[in-house]
C-alpha cells in the first residue's frame, strides 16, 4: 500500500495470539484480511530480557526473540502477508540497549551507580542518557560506531527478512543536544540528520519501505521530516475518548492539514499500547443524560462506532490497536490477577486477556462490522483518499468532515453531544444524496437545512450511489447468546435447527470465525432444514430470531 492508504493494526503477539507465535498469527490472517487492514505492525520482536515483555528491553537487535518462534516462521508470516497484499512493519527499539547487549558489556563498569552504566571509553553507549526519557543505555547516535551499527541493524531486517517498514520507537532520543530545553521541543537538526541518514539506508534497500517516526516534538520538526517522506506518529488518544465519552473534544489535530503539513504523512490513532483503552473509561467514566448513559455496554459500543467514523473517515494513514475495532475494556493498567492498578507501570506491562470471544456478541461484531465497511470504502472510493477536504471538528457538540473528489462527494456528520442536536450539513450541491449505513436517500433543497442527529448518531452521505453497509444485526438491549439444538449433530449433507420460527438469519463460521455460509430465512414454521456441503471440521453456527430478537448459537461437526 502507499503510505497515504496506510490503514495499520497495531499488536502485540504475547496479547493477541493464544500461543504467542508467529505461527499462530498466519493462522489468524484471514480475520484481519476480511477486516480490510492492509499493513501489520508488529510490537517489538528483537531478542529481549526476560521471558515475557513488550520487547523494549532490547539487548540482541539482530536476533528474533525465541519467545515468538524460529526466524524460518517469521519468514512464513512475512510471505504470507506479502501474498494478501498486507504490509509487515516492525517496531524496533534503537534510542537504547539493556546490560545483557554485548555493546554494553564489552565496555561496563558495574559500579558506577546502584545497577552499573557503560564506560566512558564505549563507542557506542553514553555513560548517561541524554535525555530525560530513556531507559536501559542510551546511544550516542552520532559516534560512528553507532552510525555503523544502525546502519547494519536496519538493513539486516529488511535484506533478510524481506520486512516493510519500522517504526522507531522514541526516536526523539535519537540526539546528543543535551543543551536544549527537551521539554519544549525544539528543533534539532542534529536529530534530524540522523533520521535521513537512517532513511537514506533504508530507501537505497527499498525505496518502498514505510518509516514512521514515534516523535512527539516540535511541529517545525515534524514538518520537515514529514517533506522528507516519513511517517510520523499522531496520538489523538485522549481527544477522541474525550469525544466518545461524551465531553468536550477537538479531533483537528489528527488531520495532517489541520497541522500546515504538504504530505499525508501523520498516522492518527484513537488507540495504541501505549494509551488508555476507550472503551474502558466509555464504562468508567462516560456521560449521561436522562436514559441516555455512556457507561452502558451498548451505548458505549455504539459511541465507537461514531469516533470509527471520524477516526477512518478522515485522508491519511490510519493506525487501530489490537481488538480495538470490537470495544477492547479492559484498562491497560489490568494487572495479573485483573484487578487495575492506575499508574502502575509493571501492571501496565502485565499480560492482557485475549478476548476473541467478543467476537460473539452482536454489538460488538457490528463495531468490527462498521470498522470494515471504513476500510471497504477507503480500498474502493478515491473520495476517501482525498488530499481535498475540509473539517469542522472543534465543535463540542457536533462535527463534520467535507470530502471534495472527481468521483463523487461526500459529508460525513456526528452527534457527539448526549443530546440530540440540529446539524448543518453543508452539502456541497442540490439533489439526491445517499446516507451508506442505512442505505436511505435524501432529497437536498437547501444545503444548509438542518439534520437532526440523535446522541451518538453518525451518517455518510455521498452523491453517488454506491450500495449500502452490510451490518451485523443488534439491538439496543442487553444480548445474550442462547444455546440451540442442531440434529443429526455430527452432520453428513444437512442438519436441522430445532424450535425457531419466522424470520432466520443463519451464519455458519469456521473456528477461525470466517463466516463461510450466510442467509435469511422468511415464513420459517417447523425446524429447518440446512443444507451443510462443508468439509470435515468443527464449526460455529449462528442464529437470529426476529420475532423475539433474539441470537442463538451452537457447535456443529462435521464428519
Amino acid at each position: 500500500p502507499q503510505k497515504e492508504d496506510l490503514v495499520i493494526y497495531e499488536l502485540l503477539l504475547r496479547d493477541f495470539i493464544g500461543d504467542h507465535s508467529f505461527n499462530g498469527l498466519r493462522d489468524t490472517l484471514d480475520y484481519l484480511d476480511r477486516l480490510g487492514i492492509n499493513a501489520i505492525e508488529l510490537m517489538p520482536v528483537s531478542e529481549f530480557e526476560g521471558n515475557t515483555s513488550w520487547g523494549y528491553n532490547v539487548s540482541f537487535h539482530y536476533a528474533l526473540d525465541k519467545y515468538y518462534g524460529t526466524p524460518e516462521a517469521f519468514k512464513a508470516l512475512v510471505d504470507e502477508c506479502h501474498a494478501r497484499g498486507i504490509a509487515v512493519i516492525l517496531d524496533i527499539v534503537l534510542n537504547h540497549a539493556f546490560s545483557q547487549s554485548p555493546l554494553a558489556q564489552l565496555y561496563w563498569d558495574p559500579n558506577a551507580g546502584p545497577y552499573g552504566k557503560p564506560r566512558p571509553e564505549n563507542p557506542w553507549l553514553n555513560v548517561d542518557p541524554a535525555h530525560n526519557f530513556n531507559v536501559g543505555s542510551d546511544f550516542n547516535h552520532e559516534s560512528p560506531a553507532t552510525k555503523y551499527y544502525m546502519d547494519r541493524v536496519i538493513s539486516h531486517w529488511v535484506e533478510e527478512y524481506h520486512i516493510d517498514g519500522y517504526r522507531f520507537d522514541l526516536s526523539k532520543g535519537y540526539t546528543q543536544n543535551v543543551g536544549g530545553d527537551w521539554n519544549a521541543n525544539e528543533y534539532d537538526q542534529s536529530r534530524v540528520d540522523i533520521l535521513e541518514h537512517m532513511a537514506d539506508v533504508i530507501w537505497n534497500l527499498d525505496p518502498q519501505s514505510h518509516l514512521i517516526l514515534e516523535h512527539f516534538t516540535s511541529n517545525v520538526e515534524e514538518t520537515a521530516l514529514s517533506d522528507k517522506g516519513f511517517l510520523l506518529w499522531g496520538n489523538s488518544n485522549y481527544q477522541y475518548n474525550e469525544a466518545s465519552m461524551g465531553y468536550n473534544s477537538n479531533l483537528s489535530w489528527a488531520s495532517y492539514q489541520a497541522r500546515g503539513w504538504s504530505e499525508a504523512g501523520l498516522v492518527s490513532y484513537m488507540e495504541s499500547h501505549d494509551e488508555e483503552r476507550l472503551m474502558f473509561k466509555n464504562l468508567e467514566f462516560g456521560n449521561f443524560a436522562g436514559d441516555y448513559s455512556i457507561k452502558d455496554l451498548n451505548t458505549a459500543l455504539q459511541r465507537m462506532e461514531l469516533v470509527t467514523a471520524f477516526h477512518l473517515g478522515l485522508p491519511g494513514p490510519k493506525m487501530i490497536w489490537q481488538f480495538g475495532e470490537l470495544g477492547y475494556d479492559y484498562s491497560i493498567y489490568t494487572c495479573w490477577d485483573g484487578t487495575v492498578d492506575n499508574g502502575n507501570t509493571s501492571c501496565k506491562l502485565d499480560p492482557k486477556p485475549i478476548r476473541w470471544d467478543y467476537w460473539e456478541n452482536p454489538n460488538r461484531r457490528r463495531l468490527w462490522d462498521v470498522n470494515r465497511e471504513w476500510m471497504k470504502l477507503r480500498k474502493e472510493h478515491s473520495v476517501f483518499r482525498t488530499s481535498d477536504y475540509e473539517v469542522d471538528l472543534a465543535s463540542v457538540t457536533k462535527k463534520r468532515i467535507k470530502l471534495n473528489d472527481p468521483e463523487m462527494n461526500a459529508i460525513i456528520i456526528g452527534c457527539f453531544d448526549v443530546n440530540e442536536r440540529d446539524i448543518d450539513p453543508d452539502f456541497h450541491h442540490t439533489g439526491t444524496w445517499y446516507e451508506y449505513f442505512s442505505g436511505s436517500t435524501i432529497e437536498v433543497e437547501d444545503i444548509h437545512a438542518s439534520i437532526t442527529l440523535a446522541p451518538g448518531e453518525y451518517r455518510l452521505y455521498t452523491d453517488k450511489d454506491i450500495g449500502q453497509a452490510e451490518l451485523y444485526p443488534t439491538s439496543t438491549k442487553d444480548i445474550s447468546i442462547e444455546t440451540i439444538e442442531l440434529y443429526p449433530n455430527p452432520v453428513e449433507d444437512y442438519f436441522y435447527i430445532k424450535g425457531l420460527r419466522g424470520t432466520l438469519r443463519v451464519e455458519i463460521q469456521d473456528i477461525q470465525a470466517k463466516t463461510l455460509f450466510t442467509k435469511e430465512y422468511e415464513g420459517v414454521d417447523s425446524d429447518l432444514r440446512i443444507q451443510a456441503s462443508l468439509p470435515s471440521g468443527i464449526y460455529k453456527i449462528l442464529i437470529w430470531e426476529e420475532q423475539t430478537a433474539r441470537y442463538y448459537q451452537a457447535t456443529l461437526v462435521r464428519t
